[in-house]
């Protein structure tokens, strides 16, 4: 699922959340590649790592190994749910933002602007597809 911010959701972001330099990177970083969350990711993983992504099992990206594995650690854990709901509830909050991006730099030791790009697509999709996104259909209700 490549999922992308226009434009006007860039802009936006970049109003709502100017007193939190990491999202501005990362907001930079998007207006750049097109508002491709997975192009801004790997971008500014090379960027802060000094190395481009590896090649991951499977022919999956780095990316969407990153996202299995913090779904896995996420969609559980009630905290981090609760920071998101905080946030929705004033989109202009730019600590409520700062919040969800340190739990996340706190559990998965990314880099802050690249833990903004994951919190960024986790509230484009939403929390609960994200979430729904790990079940297998095994798992997946009749």
């Amino acid at each position: 699922m490549n999922q992308q911010l226009t434009v006007t959701e860039i802009q936006q972001l970049q109003a709502n959340l100017s007193e939190y330099a990491p999202v501005q990177e990362a907001l930079t970083t998007l207006a750049t590649e097109d508002g491709n969350l997975e192009a801004s990711f790997n971008k500014l993983w090379q960027e802060k790592k000094q190395q481009t992504p590896p090649i991951m099992p499977e022919g999956k990206s780095l990316w969407q190994v990153t996202l299995k594995v913090l779904r896995e650690e996420l969609c559980g854990e009630e905290g981090f749910q609760a920071k998101v709901k905080q946030y929705l509830k004033n989109p202009k909050s730019a600590g409520a933002f700062s919040a969800i991006v340190g739990y996340l730099v706190g559990i998965a030791a990314l880099e802050p602007a690249i833990a903004s790009i994951i919190v960024l697509y986790i509230l484009k999709v939403g929390l609960n597809i994200f979430c729904e996104y790990t079940q297998t259909n095994e798992e997946m209700p009749n």
